[in-house]
């Protein structure tokens, strides 16, 4: 059972393609000869497209490039003076901050949705995923459906079982898309000032939205990925130390082909006393906690019934030491003295200070300084896989997620139900967790692949009150998905109400705390068609 398919170019495709790209037939390759902009573009428009990222150059990027002076073009001039140079300053000495100062735009095609969690885990790096949202997984590549097909599943006796039943869910997908398309048409009136193009694409999108929770994590996704040297090599060292294949085996391709761009930023990577020394510590320390907490905390202990949003831990006094902050780089006063002295101001004062300090944010983009990094928030969540993939991509968190499992249940969109298709839905979810439970016998490593989107994961989210502004205003939009829209909702009250952080949460004050609407998409949808009509121009 092969775990790429290939994509087939044309001799005339081929010349341009190996002009920008490090390689034609791997799903890791990386972009090289062109302008920055046009990398961003490129990515930018791969989120939402079912292409592979060089087909999309193909069929709608390269039209617009002059490539006429580009046939000679040799990615490798000068590589070598740099590398000796590099080493000098890096390797010999050890600056790691030069590593800092090279960045590689790299494309991961064909992972599943375990290995894009992990691909996507560091901080310091930039990621753009393929949707489940603007579009569907419907198209198939090399005649199958879009999921990770595992070298050791396939060899093995359960190989027609996993590929039967990932086929049946992805069929089941298709039925429920339909239906629940028809159905979005049926029950929400299109408006008078709707096109038909943006009330087609508002249904389409909420029909993708409520039935992508059938997908299994195997479904395979494309990442664009910007990264410095430094990022990448500490990406890679964990990636080396991960219990899954499929995350090895992209560590390989992506080393392979970082190589051919920023190869002195990557020596380490395999050195005996560098980089495998740095994964095996990784890959003991794992082992090490997984025996520890068999042993503390036995599978037989039944977990709590909790919330879906829970906030664990934040601190009473986190507003006085904000407001201290706020003040600090206006007075000459020390911290501590700082913080008494708020502590002795009145309520409506505090307020005058964190007002003056937010100004007037006239959009959610608009954001307060650092100050607000003084208050920490602690929330333990139990979510949709779907979900957590859309929270766990904000760089400013401190995240940490259990295996995904069916152990704690799935969540149903209620629109299934009115529409007559909870049934059908059930029936994959019951699919799905049966197939864990025998990949799990066998290869307990995999079982995840298995377990449909809707699944419950818990995960624990830590996040400054600036970090939590971004997230939950950018969340609580109404175009986002219902199930993160609840979250960040819920998130925002508990900082009101549990926490009692009155003055951090007004500063939120482009939180949505509307219900779902009708069509979430729809406001978006018919700005995206004010941008497209042509400007006009003064005469």
């Amino acid at each position: 059972m092969s775990s790429y398919i290939a994509e087939e170019f044309t001799t005339a495709e081929a010349d341009i393609l190996r002009r920008y790209f490090t390689n034609l037939d791997q799903p890791v390759f990386a972009l090289v000869n062109l302008p920055e902009v046009v990398k961003g573009a490129l990515f930018a428009r791969y989120s939402r497209s079912a292409k592979s990222l060089r087909r999309l150059f193909l069929d709608e990027f390269v039209g617009e490039l002059d490539i006429s002076g580009d046939t000679t073009i040799d990615a490798t001039v000068g590589l070598r003076r740099a590398e000796e140079l590099y080493d000098r300053v890096f390797f010999e000495y050890g600056d790691d901050s030069v590593a800092q100062l090279g960045g590689v735009h790299l494309a991961c095609e064909q992972a599943s949705n375990i290995l894009t969690k992990v691909l996507e885990w560091g901080r310091l790096m930039a990621y753009l995923e393929q949707s489940t949202r603007y579009i569907d997984y419907l198209s198939r590549i090399g005649g199958r459906y879009r999921y990770y097909r595992d070298p050791e599943i396939g060899a093995s006796p359960l190989s027609g079982r996993y590929v039967g039943d990932m086929d049946r869910m992805f069929e089941s997908y298709r039925q429920l898309l339909s239906t629940m398309t028809e159905f979005y048409r049926q029950h929400t009136s299109k408006g008078t000032e709707d096109s038909d193009f943006v009330y087609r694409q508002a249904v389409r999108a909420k029909a993708l939205d409520t039935v992508r929770g059938v997908l299994p994590a195997a479904t395979i996704s494309n990442v664009g990925m910007y990264g410095t040297g430094q990022s990448y090599e500490l990406l890679l060292m964990r990636m080396r130390a991960h219990p899954l294949p499929e995350v090895q085996n992209y560590a390989e391709l992506m080393l392979n082909e970082l190589r051919k761009v920023i190869p002195s930023f990557l020596k380490r990577v395999d050195l005996r006393d560098r980089g495998l020394q740095w994964s095996e510590y990784f890959g003991n320390a794992r082992e090490s906690m997984e025996n520890v907490a068999s042993f503390l905390l036995p599978e037989d202990i039944i977990p709590e019934d909790t919330p879906t949003v829970r906030l664990v831990d934040f601190d009473p006094n986190a507003e006085t030491k904000m407001l201290a902050s706020m003040l600090y780089s206006y007075t000459n006063l020390p911290l501590h003295q700082l913080e008494q002295e708020v502590q002795n101001m009145g309520a409506e004062d505090r307020l005058s200070v964190v007002r003056a300090y937010v100004g007037n944010r006239i959009n959610r983009r608009h954001k307060p300084g650092r100050a607000l990094e003084r208050c920490w928030y602690q929330f333990d969540i139990l979510a949709d896989y779907g979900a957590f993939r859309d929270l766990q991509r904000h760089r400013m968190l401190t995240v940490e997620w259990q295996e995904l499992s069916p152990h704690h249940g799935y969540t149903r969109p209620e629109a299934l139900d009115a529409a007559g298709c909870a049934d059908v839905f059930d029936e994959v979810m019951q699919r799905s967790a049966t197939l864990y439970e025998l990949l799990h016998q066998h290869f307990a490593h995999h079982a995840p692949y298995a377990v449909s989107l809707a699944y419950k994961v818990r995960f624990a989210m830590g996040l400054n009150a600036r970090a939590a502004m971004h997230l939950i205003e950018l969340r609580t939009t109404p175009q986002g998905h219902p199930a993160y829209r609840k979250i960040g909702q819920e998130m925002w009250r508990l900082i009101r109400d549990t926490a009692g952080h009155v003055a951090v949460a007004e500063m939120m004050r482009f939180v949505d705390l509307s219900t779902e609407p009708a069509l979430g998409r729809l406001v978006a949808e018919r700005r995206k068609e004010k941008q497209r009509q042509p400007r006009r121009v003064a005469p």
